[in-house]
């Protein structure tokens, strides 16, 4: 379910740590730290060449001046030469400044590009160590908008505000050292735009931030509602629920909006504001610097280069500001990446090494007990001894306890209480990967991913040879049905795979368990979605397989378990009735009830 957020107008939650984010994220880029060394090396020359400029163009305008005044007093002319030479050089410092500003641009989108892939590569990496209990708090909208919506924020903002902020600080000290030097006084008068701007950045980022930190939030959810939408469209046209679920998205989408144009919005001000700002400095310039004309103290073409400067002194304030604004949802979206990468992963202290051909499969639950949350026990005192070989029936209400005991026998979550064993070895003395290597699963929700059939098949076995696919799809009962497709094993599934039927699909999850060849097999409810004649099919074929195997089968149709050697009555977490289908007849206790009232309802 999407994490529903609070109203616009609400507070909300900044970031935690702005300043620890930006170290991080510092410490994170400083790998390339020859990279950042050269764009920073480039901007300044860029800037410096760039800068220049007006200067140089205000000595090509005094000449002019001088020559104009000459000719119109008889007393000379325009010296055309020293025009063109001025000229040429002012040229050749922009073709300098833009080929700095290309190698910057090509340095730093280098070091943007591989950051973010280095990211999608500890995210993904990440994903595998996460424990289970954090896919059951997230929705995977919310995980994939930190993969993609977060991390391409960090890229564009990453790629656009270093190079800004470095161009920016050299270009207003630059400037100003420029001023200087052209006349102090009105320098000063120009510096005056400084503290006028920082208090409007500063009132900005103030109510800017919580904006930008409210849009990546409400992104995650929007994506979160969309994921779902789209993963359950057939349940949703199937229960007219369209209207329903399109007023919730309006709802979280309505909050997105309000959050982006306020951002936007504050973040659109700062160029009319800075430009109000630099208009108004450029009228007093234009007054002070017609009276200092006047007094002989500065040129004719000073003036013309400083009011450039004057006018070109906002820019780069404005530019820091939106570069600022940049920045906070940089640090929104990497304070929401770094929280991810550094999640509690799952511990796996085990260091018994697992040699999988002495495994037998004895398996034995000591005094178990567990729940999702530590509050609520949902198991309380789990009990049971299975020998090699057995095949064991894990039977009972919903809600029972029934899957949540195979989830602890695969370390997908790790008891509270008590121990599992396996050849009496506790199952944490094993590493993770090794102890599920043990394991093979067919679960109720078939899992095929797009590809090829013979490469979802080989997904059980890696390494696994053509003929090795070809058998276990035989004895799975499926090998006929793949060579009636048009391209028998070569068939790619779909994306949604939906190109086959659920039968078909759940008979390939059992080849591919088949293939894995392992010790010990599990079935959760492998045959409740399958037809009446797939289902003799696939009890054909589990037979075969579960033969000198430890099996557990979690089944609902208890007619589908009647020959197990060892059935496990669960109620509220605790096993109530043990014995196989004959004993716990006799018994006509609770699972007789439970055998009994299905024939009841088929009637």
């Amino acid at each position: 379910m999407a994490r529903r957020m609070g109203p616009p107008g609400s507070t909300v939650e900044k970031a935690k740590d702005l300043k620890g984010t930006l170290k991080k994220l510092i410490r994170y880029v400083g790998v390339y730290k020859i990279g950042i060394i050269v764009v920073f090396i480039v901007a300044i020359l860029s800037t410096i060449f760039s800068i220049a400029g007006p200067k140089i163009l205000g000595n090509a305008t005094q000449e002019l001046y001088t020559g104009l005044i000459a000719k119109v007093t008889n007393t000379g002319g325009i010296n055309f030469d020293a025009i063109a030479k001025i000229l040429l050089f002012l040229l050749g410092l922009y073709i300098l400044s833009a080929l700095f500003s290309y190698v910057e641009a090509w340095v730093m989108s280098g070091v943007s590009k591989k950051t973010t892939y280095r990211l999608r590569k500890e995210i993904s990496e990440k994903i595998k160590k996460l424990p289970m209990r954090y896919f059951d708090s997230k929705t995977t909208g919310e995980t994939l908008s930190i993969i993609t919506n977060d991390v391409d924020t960090l890229q564009q903002s990453l790629n656009q505000s270093a190079t800004q902020l470095i161009t920016s600080i050299v270009t207003v000290i630059g400037i100003f050292i420029m001023m200087c030097s052209i006349n102090i006084s009105l320098a000063i008068m120009t510096a005056l735009v400084l503290p006028i701007a920082s208090i409007f950045v500063a009132m900005v980022m103030k109510h800017s931030q919580k904006y930008f930190q409210n849009q990546q939030k409400y992104l995650a959810t929007v994506d979160g509602q969309v994921e779902e939408m789209l993963s359950g469209h057939t349940v949703v046209k199937a229960f007219n629920a369209e209207e329903k679920l399109i007023g919730e998205f309006e709802i979280e989408n309505e909050h997105l909006y309000e959050a982006g144009w306020k951002s936007q919005f504050f973040s659109g001000l700062m160029h009319p504001i800075m430009n109000f700002i630099g208009n108004l400095n450029y009228a007093i310039i234009a007054i002070a610097g017609a009276y200092y004309c006047a007094k002989g103290r500065i040129t004719v073409g000073n003036i013309q280069s400083f009011i450039q400067y004057s006018k070109n002194f906002t820019h780069p304030i404005a530019q820091l500001a939106q570069v600022m604004n940049q920045i906070q949802s940089m640090l929104a979206a990497a304070e929401r990446i770094f929280e991810f990468l550094e999640e509690d992963e799952e511990e796996d202290k085990g260091t018994l090494p697992l040699n999988l051909d002495e495994i037998k499969g004895n398996i034995e639950f000591r005094h178990v007990r567990f729940g999702y949350n530590k509050d609520k026990t949902i198991i309380k005192d789990f009990n049971a001894s299975v020998t090699s070989g057995q095949k064991i029936a894990i039977v009972g209400p919903t809600g029972a306890g029934k899957t949540t005991m195979i989830k602890l026998l695969m370390r997908f979550y790790t008891v509270l209480d008590g121990e599992i064993l396996i050849d009496g070895h506790n199952i944490n003395e094993f590493k993770r990967s090794d102890l599920r290597h043990i394991f093979g699963m067919v679960l109720q929700d078939t899992w095929l991913f797009s590809g090829t059939i013979l490469e979802n098949l080989r997904y059980g076995k890696l390494n696994a040879t053509d003929d090795e696919v070809i058998l276990s799809s035989k004895t799975a009962h499926v090998h006929h049905f793949i060579q009636t497709l048009p391209e028998g094993y070569n068939m790619i599934l779909n994306e949604e795979t939906n190109n086959i039927s659920g039968g078909q699909k759940q008979l390939l999850t059992i080849a591919r368990a088949i293939l894995a060849n392992p010790k010990v097999m599990i079935l959760d409810e492998a045959t409740s979605n399958v037809d009446t004649r797939t289902e003799i099919l696939i009890q054909k074929a589990m037979d075969e397989l579960m033969k000198g195997r430890t099996s557990f089968i979690i089944a609902h149709r208890l007619s589908t378990i009647k020959n197990a050697d060892l059935i496990l009555v669960m109620k509220e977490g605790d096993i109530v009735e043990i014995g196989n289908h004959e004993e716990l007849m006799k018994q006509n206790g609770f699972y007789a009830e439970l055998y009994n009232s299905q024939f009841e309802e088929i009637e």
